[in-house]
């Protein structure tokens, strides 16, 4: 019986070992407060990257040249949509389609976007002087299966 301890004093070695864990879990502590930080301030700006600029602005990644709109009169003036096609085909988009929206009450002109052509998106926009720019939903107007952009012409 020589070898047992007292219990009101704990052995040297469980000390280490707490005050070990004690640091393990303070660094994690740390880390995690540190990663929580990082990601707030990351979401807080843009990122720099493909298409963007370094304020985090989508940018141009392709010429014109490489662009085909579809222009589609959505405001019922007759010959808008061809007039607008022929000055971007005239700024050097690639093609530009005109033909009629299937609804003729569009109150605004947008410019529409498929998957990663919003850079384009928005020069075509500037271009034309319209202000609303959007992802394509999913439903594609007639016509546009070629087309990488769509420019639907309303009454303003």
């Amino acid at each position: 019986m020589e070898h047992v301890h007292p219990l009101h004093r704990p052995f040297p070695w469980r000390l280490a070992v707490l005050a070990a864990c004690a640091v393990v879990f303070l660094t994690l502590l740390t880390l995690v407060g540190m990663r929580i930080v990082r990601d707030h301030q990351a979401a807080a700006r843009p990122l720099a990257g493909p298409g963007r600029s370094s304020r985090g602005q989508v940018v141009a990644l392709r010429p014109r040249s490489r662009v085909s709109v579809l222009v589609l009169n959505g405001n019922g003036t007759s010959g808008v949509a061809g007039s607008t096609a022929s000055r971007l085909l005239g700024r050097g988009y690639a093609s530009a389609t005109a033909t009629n929206a299937a609804n003729d009450g569009y109150a605004t002109s947008l410019v529409l976007y498929r998957p990663g052509w919003a850079g384009e998106a928005d020069r075509l926009a500037k271009d034309v002087g319209i202000k609303v720019v959007a992802a394509l939903d999913g439903r594609l107007p007639a016509g546009s299966a070629r087309a990488q952009l769509v420019l639907i012409l309303g009454a303003n």
